[in-house]
């Protein structure tokens, strides 16, 4: 019988293949997290192996070509022709990889409970091909404990020991779609293992083609920031659409009560009103740490609160479109009603949570006449919708009330309010265009 390796030799091991960008670097799920991920890994000298069950998303990436807004094709092709990048969905490939990173969705269920079905299979398929020296990071958000709680057991039942023969941390994802600013390779990175070594191992790789490491002293303190820092965010947007309502009850215009607090250069970080919460971070990873908070016997209450507050404003939005056409001598049964922007927030193409999906059903149960416009989106086949995108001078014209739900930067929003018969702006994106025709929450 061979003699173990010592857990030290295994270790240096993996530590000279990650400064020597040699490793094997492997991303399962190559959505909106994963795909950056890789691309950065890529461009650092890795060789990175995707793992995704889609194989629309295998096939296109190994063809060279991307389906992420935020990563050009030319990037990713040059990437594929190096030899740098490849998909597969066979999790054997597992086996041949040194570190691996999970960048599945981690959604919610009606119940507003963790669904962790993705997290978990995808972990059950790298628990059959873990060998020693590899490290693995959970990087889909979820509740304190998960890495340590879910992951661990299934990765250590093979007789493999955590810090010893392999390493697990949890890093949260800090994706911003659309932002030019801030993206995978320049934002922080927080990472968190189960044991000093695994956040030492983490720390590690992450550095290699990340510019900022934040290392933390352990995978439940990882865990619970990112939910931290939505919480923030919904919170405080709970606070604002709630004062929204109470300030259209007083005739006071929000946005200039907001511009105007925002002049205090201490203790105010203005945050805006909206249509509804939208995208799959802030109006789904509070209620991870909700549901946390209630299996261990407290109540999340702010959570629960700002939670039901930001779900009334599809509604509140829908009751400005039929009083707006009241005030003409229009019902919303049977009026034409445009959709300006239908993506989740400005300048990307993502749907998923957005609140014009809401508002939409909301205004066809009420009878009205529906449509969009969205530069980004040319097609919405989701949520029992399925609507093309019409063009959207022809559309607001034809419209007897238009509702900007998304303000994408590339719109001409004076144009907007020359053509139309009326508009309901969610946005402020009629900021500085005054008008008898125009309704702003």
């Amino acid at each position: 019988m061979a003699a173990a390796v010592p857990s030290q030799t295994i270790r240096q091991v993996l530590a000279e293949k990650l400064i020597a960008r040699s490793a094997r670097v492997g991303i399962v799920g190559l959505g909106y997290v994963g795909l950056p991920l890789a691309t950065e890994f890529a461009d650092a000298g890795f060789h990175v192996t995707g793992i995704d069950v889609q194989n629309d998303k295998v096939d296109r990436l190994n063809a060279g070509a991307s389906y992420i807004q935020d990563v050009p094709t030319e990037r990713v092709a040059g990437l594929v022709s190096r030899g740098k990048l490849d998909a597969t969905t066979d999790f054997a490939a597992v086996a041949d990889l040194d570190t691996i990173n999970i960048c599945v969705p981690t959604p919610l269920r009606k119940t507003k409970d963790p669904d962790m079905t993705f997290v978990v299979e995808a972990s059950q398929q790298i628990a059959r091909h873990l060998h020693p020296g590899m490290l693995i990071i959970l990087e889909s958000t979820t509740y304190p404990g998960t890495t340590e709680e879910v992951l661990l057991p299934m990765f250590e039942a093979g007789g493999l020991r955590v810090g010893k023969d392999f390493w697990l941390c949890f890093s949260p994802e800090r994706v911003d779609p659309g932002n030019p600013r801030y993206q995978t390779r320049n934002i922080p990175k927080v990472v968190g293992g189960i044991t000093p070594e695994c956040s030492e191992m983490g720390t590690l790789f992450y550095s290699q083609a990340l510019q900022t490491v934040v290392p933390v002293s352990s995978a439940r303190v990882a865990e619970t920031v990112k939910l931290l820092e939505n919480t923030f965010r919904m919170i405080n947007i709970g606070l604002v659409n709630e004062l929204t309502m109470m300030c259209g009850r007083m005739g006071i215009n929000i946005w200039e009560v907001i511009d105007a607090a925002a002049t205090k250069p201490f203790g105010f970080m203005p945050f805006y009103p909206g249509p509804g919460l939208g995208g799959h971070c802030i109006p789904i990873d509070p209620f991870y740490l909700s549901w946390k908070s209630k299996q261990s016997g407290s109540e999340a209450r702010f959570i629960e609160l700002a939670g039901w507050i930001n779900g009334q404003m599809p509604e509140f939005v829908v009751s400005k479109v039929q009083n707006a056409l009241n005030d003409v001598g229009k019902p919303l049964r049977g009026s034409r009603v445009h959709v300006l922007g239908v993506a989740y927030k400005r300048d990307i193409d993502d749907v998923r949570e957005s609140p014009a999906l809401d508002i939409l059903h909301l205004l066809k149960a009420r009878g009205a006449t529906i449509s969009y416009s969205d530069p980004f989106v040319p097609r919405l086949r989701t949520d029992g919708l399925d609507l093309t995108c019409e063009p959207e001078t022809a559309a607001v014209s034809d419209a007897d009330c238009v509702v900007i739900v998304t303000d994408h930067s590339q719109v001409n929003y004076r144009a907007i309010a020359k053509h139309a018969k009326l508009v309901v702006d969610t946005r402020n994106a009629m900021k500085g265009i005054s008008g008898r025709k125009i309704t702003r929450i």
